[in-house]
């Protein structure tokens, strides 16, 4: 048995037993990628899949216990390779990042730029994505840290750490009626067109939670993942906004925008971040995940990969 092998299997799951798409992916040939895992079969003296022509159907029960030694063995390939490199090239390499629009683009940038500052031989590679998507790319060792509020927490396969926390703002123009109003409630939102974020990003399943505790129906005028696209709309008179607070702060670029804290209505987010659970980080992921947030250190995020941290000792 070989790494290829291991890796023509791993990929035939990840693409829904579809091997063509795992050749692709691999770029390799289709019957090449048949071929391997039917030895690796004949050599274990197990079925990993069963078929119905030359078609692969599910994943066997032997096969699912094969699958997390296979997924095992490479996460410790993985982990060899990064041992290489941080004791070959200590202060260089590339620090991966998966994360939604609103964390790169309000969260990140101080971040990254200390991080160049104190690593200038690293590249930084951000990859953009849903919740979902930046924890899938995370578990798929596309990124070696995932920043996101939702869903991260939902993954067995990821350790994940409270980083900050933040609430949703309401951003009007000046001369909209609200804006007279010191303290906004629920029923004045629902009156209202609202634009907000996509159901999947930044926190707004908080916001119809909410809604729906009060038995209030919102008037949902536009979904975006963008909270500049939200502000772009809201100047143009669509509606009336509700953003993440880093999307508004004091810079000058939302003079002509009322801001109004909601915290009080969706309560506190909290902004997380995530690692592969028992892979080896460089010291730069480290001082990358200690310049996000002062909760932050080596030594608990070490702790945290063997699963002797806790979120309230944070």
């Amino acid at each position: 048995m070989n790494l290829h092998q291991f890796r023509f299997v791993q990929e035939a799951v990840r693409r829904n037993l579809n091997l063509t798409e795992a050749a692709k992916a691999l770029h390799t040939s289709q019957p090449g990628v048949s071929k391997a895992i039917i030895e690796l079969e004949e050599e274990l003296g197990v079925e990993i899949f069963t078929r119905h022509g030359k078609r692969l159907k599910r994943v066997t029960e032997p096969g699912q216990h094969v699958l997390k030694s296979i997924d095992l063995i490479l996460r410790e390939v993985g982990n060899l390779k990064r041992i290489g490199e941080q004791f070959s090239a200590e202060d260089s390499g590339t620090l991966s990042i998966a994360t939604t629009h609103t964390q790169a683009r309000y969260v990140l940038p101080v971040p990254v730029a200390k991080l160049r500052e104190a690593y200038p031989k690293v590249n930084v590679s951000l990859h953009q994505g849903s919740p979902d998507q930046v924890a899938r790319m995370v578990l798929d060792e596309v990124a070696e840290i995932g920043i996101a509020t939702e869903s991260l927490s939902d993954y067995p396969d990821l350790v994940t750490l409270p980083c900050y926390e933040w609430q949703h703002v309401l951003v009007l123009p000046l001369t909209h009626p609200l804006a007279k109003k010191d303290r906004i409630s629920l029923e004045d939102l629902a009156a209202e067109p609202i634009i907000t974020y996509h159901p999947s990003f930044t926190g707004r399943t908080r916001i119809d939670a909410a809604f729906a505790q009060k038995k209030l129906t919102p008037r949902i005028a536009l979904e975006a993942i963008d909270s500049d696209v939200i502000k772009t709309y809201v100047r143009l008179g669509l509606g009336i906004g509700i953003v993440a607070e880093m999307a508004v702060r004091d810079d000058g670029s939302n003079s002509d925008l009322l801001v109004r804290p909601l915290g009080h209505l969706f309560g506190q987010n909290v902004a997380r971040v995530a690692f592969k659970r028992s892979a080896y980080l460089r010291n730069f992921v480290f001082k990358f995940a200690e310049l996000l947030s002062d909760r932050l250190d080596r030594n608990l995020i070490a702790k945290a990969m063997t699963g002797h941290v806790n979120d309230y000792e944070l």
